[in-house]
């Protein structure tokens, strides 16, 4: 690369205002996919307990 400059991109780091945007973004995809993991837990832990009492899936558990 004789005689050609080679342009380096830099990394600028972000300024205070754009990291807590970014971070707060994140925190809320983060609780939101917490909140799932937690509701298909329910679900399958719901869903085996029924199995155990008899009933399978889609049919009512029975009244005790």
């Amino acid at each position: 690369m004789c005689g050609r400059h080679r342009h380096r991109m830099r990394w600028r780091a972000p300024n205070r205002e754009e990291l807590l945007r970014v971070l707060e973004e994140r925190q809320k995809d983060l609780e939101q996919e917490i909140a799932d993991i937690h509701d298909l837990l329910r679900r399958l832990r719901d869903e085996g307990s029924a199995e155990q009492r008899g009933g399978g899936p889609g049919e009512p558990a029975p009244a005790i």
